[in-house]
């Protein structure tokens, strides 16, 4: 049996769960994280309480599980960076959030070599991705140590070594998505020219070991969080699509070994790196889901996610909402969007506005299939769904009537977890294949849509025609 101590390092915390070969959680451990939201679009964390999240959640899991660990991986952010001494491994700027958007100047500079851009690395120029926001952070805070997304950092405090893996260096803007290979032009582009860049590893490569966490242990499993619950949730022929429910809602549809490019607005970047190939994915975000209903809680209107499904009505009245409140991403990438409600009487309570605020996530999940869709040729089949908002039906039914999809979710609520698992025990054993290193599933929930087709299409004209006007 194969023990692995898998660490999500996540926006809003870090989980780390101890996992045996059967899927079996044997430890589970999570300490919050507190990004601070600054003017101008700013998004930071404190570089030492990130850190610190992760030897905590990581000793408190092997703690609990109180067995031997074989292995630690570790899923991280994908595009969130900062400033390092590579000598000391000294946090020399806070971390930048993948959410911040203020390198919105550093893509408007390059805006004349979009094209270029957008062929070579498969991504939308945007300060989403991690390469602006790394040239914006030189410009603005510091010129010292080495500048790489979280990651490479998280590695050397663990190891010592300066690495970061495929899929995340395909979240970048500055990674060539078909020689899988930095691309120096674009480096240049970007006013990073010259910088010390870590070395890119696969998601099943044993990168260094570490004490962290008691006994001397292999760190493998390297992989961006999403990508690591594509795999978890057994996407593994192109064509199959999940969909994350977390901070922002993240569907991810495998292409195989094909990077293809997205005529819809969608990024396409590495799924991971493994058995010595690269396979790839299109990928579209919506940047609020669970911070949408943390919204509706600290406005008092729902308690706590829990409650909603209590509190929403049957019918939102005609009231629509764009949950807009960090801006529009895939395939709008209108990051100035603002949330709005239209369509609102004097009949609209308490009950219609949440209904409307779930719609209105739902409805972006359903515009990111239908680019999905468009992208790959042909209809998706079904959508594979996890994160805690997936414990709403409302939502989830929501979600199967406006895609027109049947939706399984995922039965546990540690598929990033998971995944970064699958990889180590990949590197563990070369014997194994990424279909026998993943978990077998069942899901907990299937729903089939109810609505008809005509109606579906319908309410999305007319909440695309209100997105349109935030």
């Amino acid at each position: 049996m194969t023990v692995v101590l898998a660490i999500d390092q996540g926006t809003s915390g870090t989980k780390a769960v101890v996992i045996d070969d059967a899927g079996a959680v044997l430890g589970l451990s999570e300490v919050t994280v507190h990004p601070s939201y600054r003017a101008g679009g700013g998004v930071e964390q404190d570089p030492r309480e990130l850190l610190d999240s992760v030897l905590q959640a990581g000793a408190a899991a092997v703690t609990q599980a109180g067995i031997p660990v074989d292995a630690v991986s570790l899923a991280n952010q994908g595009e969130t960076v900062l400033a390092w001494d590579p000598a000391t491994g000294e946090a020399l700027s806070p971390m930048i959030v993948w959410q911040d958007r203020r390198a919105q100047s550093v893509c408007d500079a390059v805006r004349d070599r979009e094209p270029e851009i957008v062929s070579r690395t498969g991504l939308v120029l945007d300060p989403y991705f991690s390469a602006p926001k790394m040239s914006w952070l030189r410009q603005n805070l510091t010129r010292d140590g080495v500048v790489t997304t979280s990651d490479s950092w998280l590695v050397h405090q663990l190891t010592g070594e300066f690495v970061t893996d495929s899929s995340t260096a395909s979240r970048s803007l500055v990674y060539d998505l078909d020689a899988g290979t930095w691309d120096d032009e674009l480096l240049e582009v970007f006013g990073l020219g010259g910088e010390r860049l870590p070395r890119i590893v696969a998601s099943d490569a044993v990168v260094g070991e570490t004490s962290a966490f008691g006994a001397h242990l292999p760190l493998a499993g390297l992989i961006v969080d999403q990508q690591a619950a594509l795999a978890a949730e057994a996407c593994l022929t192109a064509g199959d699509a999940k969909c994350t429910f977390g901070t922002g809602a993240f569907l991810l549809a495998n292409t195989g070994s094909m990077a293809t490019r997205s005529g819809s607005g969608l990024s396409s970047s590495v799924a991971w790196q493994s058995r010595g190939e690269l396979t790839y994915c299109l990928d579209g975000q919506v940047y609020t889901a669970a911070s949408a209903i943390r919204w509706l809680t600290e406005l008092g209107l729902i308690g706590s996610a829990v409650e909603l499904d209590a509190v929403a009505a049957a019918d939102a009245g005609g009231a629509l909402c764009v949950p807009a409140l960090a801006g529009l991403g895939a395939p709008w990438w209108r990051p100035d969007a603002k949330a709005s409600f239209t369509g609102m009487t004097l009949a609209t309570g308490r009950g219609e506005f949440v209904r409307a605020v779930i719609e209105g996530i739902a409805c972006q999940v359903a515009e990111l299939a239908v680019c999905t869709s468009d992208d790959l040729g042909r209809p998706l089949a079904r959508l594979r769904v996890d994160g805690g908002l997936t414990r709403s039906r409302v939502l989830m039914q929501a979600v199967a009537d406006l895609t027109q999809l049947p939706v399984d979710v995922y039965p546990s609520q540690h598929a990033t977890p998971l995944g970064g698992a699958a990889f180590a025990r990949l590197a563990l054993d070369d014997s194994l294949s990424l279909e026998d290193a993943v978990v077998a599933w069942r899901p907990a929930a299937a729903f089939e849509p109810v609505w008809t087709a005509e109606r579906a299409s319908e309410f999305s004209e007319r909440w695309r025609a209100a997105a349109a006007l935030s």
